[in-house]
């Protein structure tokens, strides 16, 4: 059995509040996005102005993008799917 650090055991406890857990889960989902943003744009060997001139934008919303830093609507999802010729699919899970 593993022994939690004190780190581990105070997040555990804060998970129990809800108002943390959604919170957290909310920024974990920003993360997630930005981070698939940030692969894709690798994958296919384009720059943050690249993708900023394909999106319609600067450079600099696509670093906030990438570093999750930037609130993602569902148009904004779109255009970044539809500048890597890609589909949007978006579920709703339990």
């Amino acid at each position: 059995m593993t022994k939690l650090t004190n780190y581990e055991k105070h997040f555990q406890k804060e998970m129990k509040n809800k108002t943390f857990q959604k919170a957290y889960e909310k920024e974990d989902q920003r993360l997630v996005i930005a981070y698939k943003i940030t692969q894709l744009r690798k994958k296919e060997k384009i720059s943050q102005a690249e993708l900023a001139r394909k999106l319609g934008t600067t450079q600099s919303v696509v670093a906030r993008m990438e570093g999750g830093n930037q609130n993602f609507t569902a148009d904004n999802l779109q255009k970044i799917a539809t500048s890597f010729d890609r589909h949007l699919k978006v579920e709703f899970v339990k």
